[in-house]
């Protein structure tokens, strides 16, 4: 959208309108399939929901430089996690936090990262139920897609209330989405970790590339600046 000549504000909101389509039928179809629970998860897309709406009222009124120089950096530090960790399998493992904290912490900043950028959200969500909830693979998937459905419809509330949204596109966008997303979460549960893996470490490695080559030279001076 943004090489298209929207606005990056408009481009946000409208990515948030069109991402609600993909994680509410990725997250919609965890939830039948029995993965999920979402009135367990409650304290967690309460602490979301504040934190994404939070989030996009700071960006409307912020520059999000500084965390396009940051996130590549830490989504392919990311993808070499996910790529190499012996922790992503289909077993589950030893939670290092308590649901309610994870709930607050996490919750709150992940969704207010949401809100306030936005990519990707998933493997964040993902990365943090896999190290700190011991959740295995499809768990911490279908657990992420909730939370992520969750961010993405503050979002999408606080842009509508700004006037930012471009629903023309988002719509048609949305369609894609759902057809995509379905498909998605049904192999996730049919493939387990080796889907799943590849999944994180490719997503991972894009959604850097295309932010760094988006405006390399400004990013190369910014990462290696001394100051």
């Amino acid at each position: 959208m943004l090489l298209a000549g929207v606005s990056p504000t408009e481009a946000l909101a409208t990515n948030k309108l069109q991402s609600s389509f993909g994680s509410g039928a990725a997250a919609g179809t965890f939830i039948l399939k029995g993965f999920v629970s979402p009135s367990q998860m409650l304290p967690a897309i309460t602490c979301t929901f504040t934190g994404a709406a939070a989030g996009t009222l700071c960006v409307q009124v912020m520059n999000t430089l500084l965390l396009t120089q940051l996130i590549p950096l830490l989504l392919i530090g990311f993808a070499m996690y996910f790529a190499l960790s012996s922790r992503l399998s289909d077993a589950d493992s030893h939670a290092r936090l308590s649901v309610p904290i994870f709930s607050i912490i996490f919750g709150l900043l992940i969704g207010f990262y949401d809100g306030f950028f936005g990519p990707g959200t998933g493997s964040f969500f993902a990365l943090a139920f896999i190290l700190l909830l011991g959740y295995n693979t499809r768990r911490a998937t279908a657990h992420s897609k909730v939370l992520n459905f969750t961010s993405n419809l503050a979002s999408l509330l606080f842009f509508t209330l700004g006037g930012h949204v471009l629903w023309g596109t988002g719509l048609m966008m949305g369609c894609a989405q759902l057809i995509g997303a379905s498909l998605g979460a049904r192999l996730v549960i049919e493939k387990g970790t080796s889907l799943v893996r590849i999944m994180l470490v490719s997503t991972s490695v894009v959604i850097s590339a295309i932010l760094i080559t988006r405006n390399p030279d400004h990013f190369l001076i910014h990462l290696f600046s001394p100051g």
